[in-house]
């Protein structure tokens, strides 16, 4: 089976294909008005991408790479411990010029739940091991050494409080507020960050 070749054509459309999305969402996309946004046509969409199936898996594909890349840019110069992970995941959470991927990020991780099939396969569960991944690179510090199991408990409940903290923040916009519960959780695992996470970076 030969291999096509990577395509200028089909990496343009996709990117602005991404941009639309990330504006208009994934869950009415029909592919004539988002041909008519993004300068082509369903029938080049469709021969490029295979079926509007294909092209929505590629968009969500290019969704998790920039979320991956803010999430590693976030974390950063190593955090030393989970209250510190907590606090700078919750920075880019918070961050105004990523609302529109949160949104997209929350409307895929709902329809992976409801649609396990097609496009939005996996898509929930790959969420799950790529923020818990995260966390994992700062291991809470404790006067005893923890078992595997106890941080990998620890980072499960600090990915629960960030994700509900962020469907909250997703819903009122209320950083102010949500992000003092997120600075109070930190303070409580990690002892040494009251007071942070309230506002997000400029």
């Amino acid at each position: 089976m030969t291999t096509r070749p990577p395509s200028p054509r089909k990496e343009e459309l996709l990117e602005r294909a991404y941009q639309y999305a990330l504006e208009h969402g994934l869950a009415d996309m029909s592919l004539r008005p988002l041909a008519a946004a993004i300068g082509s046509s369903p029938r080049v969409l469709l021969f490029l991408f295979g079926s509007k199936d294909g092209l929505v898996s590629e968009l969500l594909a290019r969704a998790r790479s920039d979320e991956l890349a803010f999430l590693a840019e976030a974390t950063a110069g190593g955090p030393t411990d989970l209250a510190a992970a907590v606090d700078a995941t919750w920075r880019w959470l918070a961050a105004d010029q990523v609302r529109p991927l949160l949104t997209l990020w929350t409307e895929a991780y709902a329809r992976s739940l409801a649609e396990p099939e097609g496009p939005w396969s996996g898509f929930a569960v790959r969420s799950v091991a790529d923020w818990l991944d995260v966390l994992r690179l700062a291991p809470r510090t404790s006067p005893e050494p923890e078992s595997d199991r106890s941080a990998e408990t620890g980072r499960t409940l600090a990915l629960a409080v960030l994700r509900g903290c962020l469907l909250d923040l997703l819903a009122t916009g209320d950083a102010e507020r949500v992000g003092r519960a997120v600075a109070s959780y930190a303070g409580l695992i990690g002892g040494d960050h009251p007071g942070r996470s309230v506002e997000p970076d400029e």
